[in-house]
């Protein structure tokens, strides 16, 4: 089965679009170049939306 849904997908089509275009920007207004990051933009409106995601992975402390 599918991990991400095809809203999903378009989401981040068009983030990366728009980095191409160097009219994507981050949360605090500066361009994004990294295709990391763009990846990362559109899988967050993807969730902001309810599109088929998975959750993001929990960072865990260790002692």
């Amino acid at each position: 089965m599918a991990k991400y849904g095809k809203e999903a997908g378009q989401k981040v089509e068009r983030a990366m679009h728009e980095r191409k275009q160097g009219a994507l920007r981050s949360g605090s207004g500066r361009k994004v170049t990294s295709r990391k990051q763009a990846i990362a933009i559109g899988l967050s409106e993807a969730r902001k939306k309810g599109a088929k995601v998975p959750k993001k992975k929990k960072k865990t402390k260790h002692s």
